[in-house]
């Protein structure tokens, strides 16, 4: 699909709205059956206004209604696409439903082209409306037929997608436009690697992936193997790869996109591209599924080549621990005791609990890099889905001044991305749950607050750097008819990383 930018003159927008040559131009109507400024300008004829008085369209968000022959206007059909009542600028809600329920309607149709010239949005630039139309209509050709041996060869649907702009605005627009689009690329490679099953991606299959994304956007990877792990005496991470065959690799992935001296931020993803819960193994219904627990190592590949095609002026460093997570003789037991990269022991109760005892190794390898902040990624508990259902994120970070900054950030950056996030206690007390008459701390601290403490066991590999963790167990992934990888939280990482380059 292809996306650009079509200049409208201000002087004459009137006319040059009719003057449009496409297959279908796409204007808004309210819910007081009033027409936006483009819609009233097509409509010299008085259809689009018999339409809305007939009751044909009700002007509420998400409504639609397809008109052909005009006359007197060069577009071969107009979508009417509802706003929900009338102002100048429309809410955000309105306009995301409005640009889906277009996606939605243009992917049945046998136009070829498409005119967007819908309003601008309420507090939010013309970066954001960008944004939310690119990822919808990224979103509704979207295909997870790679493996099918019969795939969807459909012909209809829209191919090319102009965003009718001022034209004072459109050298604005176009550099807008094509961050949007190294977004939706990258939030389409994150449900290509979530969506794929765990006998095609391995650790190795994220490793290559890592490798060609360094190759398309020059950067930097490295990829260890087991003996070089080992040398790390990580053996936290290690403990989780003793019931599996499948080889763990550990991906340093750098985008040095800022000065030198400059600290790098760090985005640490879990990458379990199989979870059977070990010996503690998990109950077989909805299993499939836990090839999805790779999503936070999905969710920063699929960062990394969204700001690598941005050239995002920003040191960026991705790391991920990467292994399956498997029962057999070899593996690990409740009661096993492991001497993590920083020299704390854990007592293992639960070997379903394996993505902290990864992602604390990757962890305390990220000091070596001075970071200025430290972001994990994990499909993490399921607790975390019963606290925040599949709406928000969870965010997890301490509470000081430096902290929450961070977290600030990172919450802004969900809300204009409309990936959002919430923030979640980390206090001391929890940390009691998490004690074990053996070792230095147990892996997992009970039900109660099953996010919490395992955010804060987390939190005892971070105190040389500015940390903040984002369980996306509730977001990463739908289940069910829609059964798919979201792309999430890819939205809101890449917004968070644009800010801090300024």
């Amino acid at each position: 699909m292809d996306f650009s930018i079509k200049s409208i003159d201000a002087k004459s927008a009137s006319t040059a709205h009719k003057a449009i040559k496409t297959a279908c131009i796409v204007v808004g109507v309210f819910e007081n059956k009033k027409l936006s400024v483009a819609a009233t300008a097509l409509d010299a004829s008085g259809a689009i206004a018999a339409a809305l008085k007939s009751g044909d369209i009700t002007g509420k968000p998400g409504s639609s209604l397809l008109l052909r022959n005009i006359s007197d206007i060069a577009a071969e059909r107009v979508l009417l696409v509802g706003l929900g009542e009338e102002s100048e600028l429309v809410t955000e809600k309105a306009y995301q439903s409005a640009v889906a329920a277009a996606a939605r309607t243009l992917a049945g149709l046998g136009a070829n082209d498409t005119v967007i010239a819908l309003p601008g949005v309420k507090e939010r630039t013309i970066s954001w409306s960008l944004n939310a139309a690119v990822l919808a209509f990224r979103d509704s050709i979207f295909r997870a037929d790679g493996l099918k041996s019969k795939k969807d060869t459909s012909t209809a649907g829209v191919k090319k997608v102009a965003f009718a702009v001022a034209a004072a605005e459109a050298t604005a627009a176009k550099s807008a436009l094509a961050q949007s689009i190294a977004l939706a690329n990258g939030v389409d490679l994150t449900k290509e690697l979530g969506n794929l099953p765990p006998n095609v991606c391995t650790p190795t299959y994220l490793a290559n992936t890592a490798k060609q994304i360094a190759t398309d956007y020059k950067m930097v990877v490295e990829v260890l193997d087991r003996k070089q792990i080992q040398a790390l005496k990580m053996g936290s991470f290690l403990s989780v790869t003793n019931g599996t065959v499948e080889p763990p690799k550990f991906i340093v992935l750098k985008h040095s996109g800022g000065k030198a001296k400059d600290a790098p931020v760090v985005l640490v993803g879990k990458g379990i591209t199989f979870d059977s819960g070990g010996i503690s193994l998990k109950p077989g219904a909805s299993m499939d599924e836990m090839k999805y627990d790779m999503g936070g190592a999905a969710s920063v590949l699929g960062t990394m080549r969204a700001i690598g095609e941005m050239k995002l002026k920003l040191n960026v460093y991705a790391v991920i621990p990467t292994c399956e997570n498997m029962p057999s003789g070899s593996a690990t037991r409740p009661g096993d005791i492991v001497t993590s990269m920083s020299g704390q022991t854990i007592e293992i109760l639960n070997t379903d609990a394996e993505g902290r005892l990864i992602l604390c190794d990757a962890l305390t390898y990220t000091e070596r890099f001075n970071p200025a902040a430290v972001i994990d990624v994990a499909t993490l508990t399921g607790a975390c889905v019963t606290s925040l259902g599949h709406h928000n994120t969870g965010l997890f970070t301490r509470h000081d001044a430096t902290h929450d900054v961070l977290a600030n950030e990172l919450l802004a950056a969900g809300k204009q991305s409309g990936d959002t996030a919430w923030r979640m206690p980390i206090e001391e007390a929890y940390n009691e749950q998490l004690k074990s008459n053996f070792a230095d701390m147990a892996n997992i601290g009970g039900p109660a607050g099953g996010s919490i403490t395992a955010a804060c066991f987390l939190e005892r590999f971070t105190k040389k750097y500015t940390w903040a963790h984002l369980d996306i167990a509730g977001t990463a992934w739908k289940s069910g008819a829609a059964k798919g990888s979201t792309g999430r939280p890819v939205p809101l990482l890449t917004t968070f990383l644009i800010n801090r380059a300024g």
